[in-house]
């Protein structure tokens, strides 16, 4: 399986501005939780999980997320190859992260706001795996 984007959309009357994603099936989530970093030169990664999956979306400003399929979780090639996604807070937008897929995540704008849902919850299984931000440079 692939990563890839759940579109959203908005909507704007006399009443007001809606956003909405009706596409974004959320039987599967477990826990949220929300990641604002601190400055815009921050990039948080490389984290990602073997089981798990991950759904990102902007509730404010926009984020760059990278995110490499791993070939080998004990011993990943250096060289693998990023996909990149920028995602705002325009439109209800989703970014599924199927499982097998680490994710380094930058802010675009101060005060960015993502939320980020998960399909377990926190201590569940042990599936978190972490490397360095060069490691695939």
């Amino acid at each position: 399986m692939l990563p890839k984007i759940i579109k959203g959309g908005s909507h704007s009357d006399d009443r007001g501005f809606l956003q909405f994603n009706n596409s974004f099936d959320a039987t599967a989530v477990k826990r949220i939780y929300l990641i604002e970093n601190k400055e815009t030169t921050f990039v948080r990664g490389w984290q990602g999980h073997r089981i798990e999956q991950r759904w990102f979306s902007v509730l404010q400003g926009s984020f760059k997320i990278e995110l490499i399929a791993i070939d080998n979780w004990e011993n990943p090639s250096k060289h693998l190859k990023p996909d990149s996604f920028i995602i705002n807070a325009e439109t209800l937008d989703v970014l599924h992260v199927p499982p097998g897929y680490v994710s380094s995540i930058q802010a675009l704008e101060g005060g960015a706001k993502l939320l980020v849902m998960a399909d377990y919850l926190l201590g569940e299984i042990q599936d978190e795996y972490r490397f360095g931000i060069d490691y695939f440079k």
